[in-house]
């Protein structure tokens, strides 16, 4: 059983930077896809970006060139630098996990922490 724990969320202005960490417990071993989605209430979850089980990077058109999606393997940690941040980023943000498919990644990952907020503004 995977365990995620989310740090790093806060109140930034616009045009400000977070650094989400994610750290990762109870993994043992398989190739996994590592990501972060996020949320706002009454909306629905969206992905934000992705790391492969080849270690391509994936990210949605709406944070391409602003955010930036990383992993410390020696520290069991999963980030996402977050820069040029806008008040639409505001949400709830969510590290994810879930082992490799033959068909690659899938659509909803299995494993999610509690989250961390995220508010931007103006």
């Amino acid at each position: 059983q995977v365990q995620l724990v989310e740090s790093g969320g806060g109140s930034v202005q616009v045009g400000g930077s977070l650094r989400l960490s994610c750290a990762v417990s109870g993994y043992t071993y398989g190739t996994y896809c590592w990501g972060w989605f996020r949320q706002v209430p009454g909306k629905e979850r969206e992905g934000v970006a992705a790391i492969d089980g080849d270690g391509g990077r994936r990210y949605a058109d709406f944070v391409k060139g602003r955010f930036t999606i990383s992993q410390d393997n020696a520290k069991n940690t999963l980030y996402l630098q977050m820069d040029s941040l806008k008040p639409e980023d505001t949400a709830m943000y969510y590290c994810a996990a879930s082992p490799l498919l033959r068909t690659g990644c899938p659509a909803h990952f299995r494993y999610r922490g509690q989250g961390t907020q995220v508010t931007v503004s103006s």
